[in-house]
């Protein structure tokens, strides 16, 4: 599990002990609450990233790598973990040492991620917990594509964001 894809920039050793006022006393790390929904910029899905996702995961499946059989698709869970990627685009967050993915609920695969298409990621902070250790966010995700009407992908992503 990496603990940076999480929605939060890389941070070194000196990184990790800078804190904003008010991080040790509680306080909710800035950025996990500002405005209304976050929506990332438009990302290419291309054959090379989805060949790439393939020869990582084992998931070799024509549908995916074979253009010369017809249009390809990205996986599924190459959409889901462009998430951490989608949403670090969206806004800074202060106050924080790292982020770890806690987990997925209600995941739903709509419509497939065409290779080719432009996706951009709708982030909903759904709620906060603060937690002795940090804040646990739930937020709901939509995936769109720029070549369906539908949705691609829905979800509750829950990131813990550790101060």
């Amino acid at each position: 599990m990496s603990t940076r894809s999480a929605g939060v920039p890389p941070a070194g050793p000196a990184a990790s002990r800078r804190r904003t006022p008010g991080a040790e006393d509680g306080a909710r790390p800035s950025g996990v609450d500002a405005g209304g929904p976050r929506v990332s910029d438009w990302m290419v899905i291309t054959q090379d990233l989805v060949n790439r996702f393939a020869e990582v995961t084992g998931d070799q499946q024509w549908i995916h790598t074979d253009p010369e059989r017809g249009a390809t698709i990205a996986h599924g869970f190459l959409t889901l973990s462009l998430f951490s990627k989608l949403l670090r685009q969206t806004a800074r967050l202060e106050d924080v040492r790292m982020a770890v993915n806690y987990g997925l609920d209600r995941v739903r695969f709509i419509a497939p991620v065409m290779v080719g298409s432009r996706i951009r990621g709708r982030f909903e902070r759904a709620s906060s917990e603060e937690r002795a250790d940090g804040t646990k966010t739930v937020w709901h995700v939509t995936i769109e594509s720029d070549a369906s009407e539908k949705l691609c992908c829905v979800a509750d992503w829950i990131v813990l964001y550790v101060r």
